[in-house]
């Protein structure tokens, strides 16, 4: 029997077995479910033919048959099967997109959302006004913590921004659809949750697409995940810009309101929220109506959302205390301010603190400098300086030398030019200190009573030529005590002591008072002259030590420095002073320099006491190329140079030459008369002399002229043309009469009774043969009636003859010095 089809009876397939001529040749069991193999000629069920079609069924037998055709699918499954598709479309492709982000885009980090904001640079004592604003990027940012921000400005912010901020994921569906469907039909605009614009200013990205917004989502999450929402929104308001050069939220006060943050009202809040989304067209001072119409937004949404009662909402107005246009935000001055801040600069990083902490962490960094210090040191220089030729340059310094701080700092007028207070330059005299503290340690019992020949133009070994002082006038004599040596800057005394000392013993004497130890290092004989380089700041930080007895410290320009987030990332304590010269050394050296200030005629207003050194240095020829005051009394250390950028020989308004006296001296007094007035009056400590002692063989004369000084009586000569110039006008004297009676014993210090002192004191110079009188003679006292000040010109030569003069540095037979100034 055939085979069964799956549509057959076994009755049809014998039927149909038999239309075909094949007889039976096996047999099936009606109940089986399967046919079984034929016992001969049979074959398997699967080896059959095809089932035939209903085309074919009934077919006469031989007829030819048709290829099978599919049974036609359900239309149900063709939905179901669309649905299952749109599913993974909408549902599965979705989250794997998400996955594949959340492994691709990094969360930024602190340091990848570091904003740049405002640095202010202050004064000591006026913290209101900014001596220096760095902007970086031209950008108006100062961060607040959250805590600063008033609650009803954060609730004016959600409500216009995204009220649902503390309870979504960090993003909105809603929004993402609508912006998925702005994008696709060319709209604009979005659903950015505060979470998602706070990613797109932290990531720098801000293009137009869906790209954009799918990493946006990602991120929005992530960082949710790994942030507070507090966090977050401290960000946000820190980062967006609104507008007028503003960044974040204590900007935009200031810009719109002229106030800080925590002090905006809720009215003003509101306006401030209002112009997030379009700061530059909606600015009131640019558009008052779409101002008020943002204002009004807020102020509705703040009520729907019951940040406002009903009554507040009702009685609430749109500020009309806005700036009509944004206060100056101040930057980097171009004055001499630049300067402070420059070396202010120099010290943070110094300290450790970048330059991208500056620009990123909103620093308020205190100086030193007081705001009216340097304003008094302003006010000198330009009234000294007002009619000088143009191409003089000047600089001053001052220091509490208590502490080390900088009290004020001028290093030129162009804050973009050269800072001349770090300009390196010859000290001239103003090195004679360093030399008389050398040979106050040496050990061969040098004292201010100490004799050196004074005479001028003497020749020392390996000198091709003398060294001379102040002309024939400022011969100090054979015996010439240090002090007066010191008062008139005396060469030839300087040169010899330093080279019985030892010129490397000058240099380690600079060193330990406080010039730095990779400057004056060449130990040849005009060092003691000061023939070798030094910065202003350096003279002013060297007799500061001094002035402090021995006690060095290092000088310095910031006091504290805070991050806008309230962290003290800097404080500096006055600096432990270190015991570097020793204080009786130190003492003694003051007091080597009381006198001068009287005799280059700038004594101190009501003759407060003052140490000074003058000091000029002699470019080619007879020119003086540059000159220097560096003085102080026991609270502040004042360096004053003058000079000029290709050293030129210095020559005033009047056509004189220029010396330490003639115009370092007179801008070293104004500044001083003004900062030290209204202040307690200081003395010295008590002097312990060193070494022979002034008025004595052996011994000491006290401690004399450590209070108030007076001044020896001046004459000036009748033409009026030199008074102008210390000491010239006082070489061309009328002789005194100096016949005064011997009385070196009776009285310390010694008088003399020769003379009147008007004049030369009898033909006598400092160390009196006018009047035969006693150490300091002149036919006078001590002070020198005869006088001190009448021998022929100041330690700078104004007094003495053209071509040399005392304290006047001229390089004897060696090279000039360098020039540079930096």
């Amino acid at each position: 029997m055939p085979l069964l089809t799956h549509d057959e009876t076994a009755a049809a397939s014998m039927a149909r077995a038999t239309a075909n001529g094949g007889p039976a040749q096996g047999r099936v069991d009606p109940g089986a479910q399967t046919a079984t193999t034929a016992r001969s000629g049979g074959v398997a069920l699967s080896e059959r033919p095809p089932a035939l079609g209903p085309a074919t069924r009934g077919a006469p037998p031989g007829a030819p048959r048709s290829a099978p055709s599919k049974r036609p699918s359900s239309p149900w499954k063709l939905v179901r099967r669309g649905v299952l598709i749109l599913l993974a479309v909408f549902v599965l492709a979705p989250f794997l997109a998400f996955v594949v982000g959340w492994m691709m885009f990094k969360v930024p980090t602190a340091d990848d959302v570091a904003l740049s904001q405002v640095a202010t640079f202050t004064f000591a004592d006026d913290l209101n006004v900014p001596l220096a604003t760095v902007r970086p990027d031209n950008e108006n940012r100062v961060k607040v913590t959250l805590d600063q921000v008033p609650q009803h400005v954060k609730d004016a912010v959600l409500a216009a921004e995204d009220r649902t901020f503390f309870t979504n994921p960090g993003f909105d569906i809603t929004g993402i659809a609508r912006a998925v469907y702005n994008q696709l039909t060319g709209g604009v605009g979005g659903g950015s949750t505060i979470t998602q614009q706070y990613v797109k200013v932290s990531t720098d990205e801000d293009d137009v697409s869906l790209l954009r917004k799918y990493k946006e989502v990602v991120l929005a999450v992530k960082i949710s995940r790994e942030q507070t929402k507090e966090q977050i929104l401290e960000n946000y308001l820190n980062t967006i810009f609104w507008g007028r050069q503003a960044y974040g939220l204590q900007a935009a006060s200031k810009a719109y309101f002229d106030k800080d943050v925590k002090d905006l009202t809720p009215s003003e809040g509101a306006m401030l929220a209002g112009l997030i989304q379009a700061p530059s067209n909606w600015d009131p001072a640019k558009s008052l109506e779409d101002a008020q119409r943002r204002w009004t937004f807020v102020a509705d949404q703040m009520a729907e959302a019951n940040f406002l009662t009903p009554a507040a909402r009702a009685q609430a107005v749109f500020p009309d205390n806005w700036l009509r246009e944004a206060p100056a935000v101040g930057g980097l001055p171009e004055d001499d301010r630049y300067h402070i801040y420059d070396l202010a600069v120099a010290e943070l990083t110094d300290q450790g603190i970048t330059q991208e902490q500056i620009d990123r962490d909103g620093l308020t960094v205190t100086t030193t400098v007081s705001a009216a210090r340097q304003k008094q040191a302003v006010d000198a220089i330009k009234e000294k300086m007002e009619g000088q030729p143009g191409n003089l340059r000047s600089s001053l310094v001052s220091i509490d030398p208590k502490t080390g701080a900088i009290l004020a700092y001028y290093g030129g007028s162009n804050g973009l030019g050269t800072d001349y207070a770090q300009g390196l330059r010859p000290a001239g005299s103003t090195f004679k200190p360093f030399v008389f503290s050398a040979a106050l340690q040496g050990g061969a019992g040098v004292g201010l009573g100490s004799t050196f020949d004074g005479t001028s133009g003497q020749k020392f070994k390996g000198l091709d030529r003398p060294i001379n002082n102040s002309g024939e006038s400022s011969d100090c004599g054979k015996e010439c005590n240090v002090k007066t040596a010191m008062t008139q800057s005396v060469n030839t005394v300087f040169y010899k002591m330093g080279l019985d000392v030892g010129p490397q013993k000058v240099i380690d004497a600079a060193h330990q008072a406080g010039i730095p130890p990779d400057l004056a290092t060449d130990p040849r004989g005009g060092i003691s002259l000061g023939d070798q380089e030094v910065h202003p700041v350096d003279m002013a930080a060297a007799y500061a030590t001094f002035a402090a007895d021995g006690q060095r410290r290092k000088p310095y320009i910031v006091s504290k420095v805070v991050a806008a987030d309230g962290r003290v990332l800097f404080t500096r304590d006055p600096p432990e002073p270190d015991a570097a010269v020793p204080a009786q050394v130190a003492r003694n050296v003051t007091e080597s320099m009381l006198d001068v200030p009287a005799r280059s005629k700038v004594t101190l207003a009501g003759g407060r006491v003052a140490a000074a050194k003058t000091g000029t240095v002699q470019g080619e020829g007879d020119s003086n190329k540059d000159a220097w005051i560096v003085g102080y009394t026991p609270s502040i250390v004042t360096a004053v140079w003058v000079g000029s950028d290709k050293s030129d020989a210095l020559v005033d308004k009047k056509g004189q030459q220029i010396f330490g006296g003639s115009l370092p001296g007179p801008i070293w007094k104004a500044y001083m008369d003004d900062a030290l007035a209204g202040t307690s009056e200081e003395s010295f400590s008590k002097l312990v002399p060193m070494g022979k002692a002034l008025g004595a063989a052996n011994g000491s004369d006290g401690d004399r002229s450590t209070s108030r000084q007076t001044p020896p009586p001046t004459q000036r000569d009748s033409d009026d043309r030199d008074q102008d110039r210390p000491g010239r006008d006082d070489a061309n004297q009328d002789n005194g009469n100096g016949n005064g009676n011997d009385n070196p014993a009776d009285t310390d210090p010694p008088q003399g009774n020769g003379g009147n002192g008007d004049g030369n004191g009898g033909n006598g110079n400092d160390a009196g043969n006018g009047g035969n009188g006693n150490d300091d003679g002149n036919g006078g006292n001590d002070a020198g009636n005869g006088n001190d000040d009448g021998n022929g010109g100041d330690e700078d030569g104004n007094g003495g003859s053209p071509p040399s003069e005392g304290g006047r540095f001229v390089p004897p037979g060696l090279p000039a010095p360098r020039d540079p100034v930096r």
